[in-house]
């Protein structure tokens, strides 16, 4: 088999696995991006059988569709050591895969178009401090000597600049990862929706798929935007939300920055065909649904601090996870709102085409309005507080979650990846994940939403 190639993962794109399902696994994953995929890896190198079920295809959602930034910079601090690792698991995947993921160490700076801008970005400085983390505060001149904007271009306050952060292609790397796990003796199916958790006296026994019964003790439930949905029909609260995020990609043009960086309005990232791919930090729309509704109350605190960078819209797709009339119950012989759409594909936003256009040429001036080849969309699995969900889950032993990576999973994916194999067979993580309990939401405790970004 080879990598797919680099271009959107689709229902048309073709199916790659379709191993038999077994007749018994120590673990079944629910969903294969980059947490599932990840964990698999990892359970599998701790010695435990893993067949991996995907309603749609490896990566097919935010997995592939986000900007393919590696990033330690600007981290919740909990994330922050999980974070670190797992760039340097990245390093080490990336040349276990053959270096097909695209794995570049080129920098990531987060630039300030004002001074006031700038002591806002270097408050984070003290949390790099805590850590031993190599990042620094930069003027506006080395900007300039890293970011060639051209005569008349755009002229930085200054920047924070974390020089070991790196860059992916989310278009193939999580599907080079899905390979080297099949090659070490995971199972995969796509095209295999997950129905319901068959559990025994409070104990998992397995899971009913819509091609049959995989008997196993633990599962890992890192189905993304789907998975609040999926733990609903098994009785389970999450206040979880999704958010339609719309990104670009470039024609290939001349270099201006090898890595990845943003300002108030633009993010950029170089890719490895010369490309960028481009995004806009207010170019998120949440589809209104029922959950939106159900949990509004925990989100309140950080729907203020992003109204001026969230579209609301009244409605999601139908089939969507939230959309109005999907599904919320079912049994093990029912077709699922899992089956009714293998890969969420939302549209992307026409209306921030031409503003991306203008302010990449305002920035540019010399390379003028790119041209782009691909805009998409993806469906950010998002939590109150902005940091994910890893954790058993109360009331039924054996589930495990992992999910609500709020933007943030790509990048961290071999972390969590490690973290979840270390639940699952009873090891100290190495890690204090407690900000990342699932209880969290009903135990009193105080919200607190880390960075966005």
């Amino acid at each position: 088999m080879s990598v797919r190639s680099a271009a959107p993962i689709t229902t048309a794109s073709p199916v790659t696995f379709s191993d038999p399902l077994p007749s018994g696994v120590d673990v079944v994953i629910v969903g294969a991006g980059v947490i599932g995929m990840m964990s698999a890896l990892y359970l599998r190198r701790a010695g435990l059988s893993v067949f991996v079920v995907e309603k749609g295809r490896v990566a097919g959602e935010q997995s592939s569709r986000n900007w393919g930034w590696i990033r330690q910079l600007g981290r919740d601090e909990a994330e922050l050591p999980i974070m670190m690792e797992a760039s340097r698991l990245w390093e080490q995947i990336d040349g276990e895969t053959g270096n097909r993921t695209g794995f570049r160490r080129t920098g990531i700076m987060y630039l300030a178009s004002t001074e006031n801008e700038m002591e806002e970005r270097t408050k984070w400085l003290d949390v790099a401090r805590r850590h031993q983390l190599d990042v620094r505060a930069i003027d506006g001149d080395a900007v300039a000597d890293r970011i060639d904007t051209g005569a008349g271009g755009k002229r930085w306050a200054g920047a924070v600049w974390s020089p070991s952060d790196a860059r992916g292609e989310p278009w193939v790397a999580v599907p080079a990862v899905a390979q080297l796990a099949h090659s070490e003796g995971v199972g995969i199916r796509e095209n295999c929706a997950i129905r319901t958790l068959e559990t025994e006296a409070g104990k998992l026994s397995g899971v009913h798929t819509e091609h049959g019964f995989i008997p196993a003790t633990q599962v890992v439930v890192a189905g993304g935007a789907w998975t609040s949905l999926l733990l609903r029909n098994q009785g389970i609260s999450l206040p979880q939300l999704s958010v339609r995020s719309t990104v670009m990609r470039t024609a290939p043009m001349p270099e201006v920055y090898d890595g990845a960086a943003l300002d108030e309005e633009l993010a950029l990232r170089r890719r490895e065909d010369g490309s960028y791919t481009v995004s806009a930090l207010d170019a998120h729309d949440l589809l209104i649904g029922p959950d939106s509704f159900r949990h509004l109350r925990t989100w309140l605190p950080t729907a203020a601090r992003v109204l001026g960078q969230t579209r609301f819209l009244p409605a999601a797709p139908k089939h969507y996870p939230d959309a109005w009339g999907t599904a919320r119950r079912w049994g093990a012989g029912d077709e699922t709102p899992f089956e009714r759409c293998r890969v969420l594909d939302p549209k992307p936003n026409e209306n921030r085409m031409g503003v991306l256009k203008r302010r990449f040429a305002m920035r540019f001036p010399e390379l003028g309005e790119p041209e782009i080849t691909h805009a998409w969309a993806g469906m950010i699995d998002a939590m109150p507080d902005v940091v994910p969900v890893v954790d058993r889950v109360p009331g039924i032993e054996g589930l495990i979650v992992a999910t609500g990576m709020s933007g943030h999973g790509f990048g961290i994916g071999p972390g969590f990846g490690k973290v979840v194999t270390s639940i699952a067979t009873g090891r100290p993580t190495g890690h204090d994940i407690s900000r990342f309990r699932f209880s969290r939401f009903t135990d009193g405790s105080k919200l607190i939403p880390g960075p966005a970004l």
